[in-house]
């Protein structure tokens, strides 16, 4: 099957999938090999709600802070709603194994805060982050402490070069497949798998079935 089949549906679909992760690998290659930092990122939209920068910071120590600054080029890995596909869920017991996921990639290009810009990011990450929370805490209550561990961290604003998208939620599987994925899901509880393969198969119900059984078959195996 094309991996046009894997594509987003629309813009919103990116949003809302940092949204939910925003935990992203930073990954880059530097001068003694490849590097990847796992951080918390803030992803700035433009206008129709494509991605347009990234914002996030490096411990002071991390050497891969050194290596972005001599090559600031690098690439910021999202896995969203993921899970496996067992076969064991199947009316059809020759199904193979797979795996249901989204992901996104950004390629971007990475220039490091002034000392301004760094307080401005992490009281906007804060506050991201607190939004909604019973007794919202805010980095003003730390005090002096906040000015103390900002010097122990270097903020940076990637522009994105590049935006690279994969949802494989079962769009290549049969009907009678697909509802099995979902009969499956439900049975342990995972609701956000089940709500994305819903997302981006608008239109087919749980339980549909095709006149063809073998029709499509999709055999599970695309990655």
């Amino acid at each position: 099957m094309s991996s046009h089949a894997f594509d987003a549906r629309s813009p919103q679909d990116f949003a809302d999938l940092v949204q939910a992760h925003p935990l992203a690998w930073i990954c880059s290659l530097g001068a003694d090999g490849p590097r990847a930092t796992p951080l918390p990122l803030l992803v700035q939209l433009d206008a129709d709600g494509r991605p347009r920068a990234v914002e996030g910071h490096f411990a002071r120590a991390n050497p891969q802070l050194q290596a972005l600054q001599r090559d600031p080029l690098a690439l910021v890995l999202w896995l969203g709603a993921q899970g496996y596909v067992s076969p064991s869920w199947m009316q059809d017991r020759t199904q193979a194994p797979s795996w249901n996921y989204a992901s996104a990639q950004c390629l971007v290009r990475v220039q490091f805060l002034g000392d301004e810009a760094l307080h401005h990011h992490l009281e906007t990450l804060s506050r991201h982050h607190e939004a909604g929370r019973p007794c919202a805490w805010a980095t003003a209550e730390m005090g002096p402490r906040l000015h103390e561990l900002a010097r122990r961290v270097v903020g940076f604003r990637a522009e994105v070069v590049e935006l690279r998208q994969r949802y494989k939620l079962g769009q290549d599987e049969r009907d009678d497949v697909y509802a099995d994925i979902l009969t499956g899901l439900h049975a342990q509880g995972d609701g956000e798998l089940q709500q994305w393969m819903r997302r981006l198969n608008p239109g087919r119900g749980p339980r549909a079935t095709v006149d063809d059984p073998a029709a499509g078959d999709g055999g599970g195996a695309a990655t």
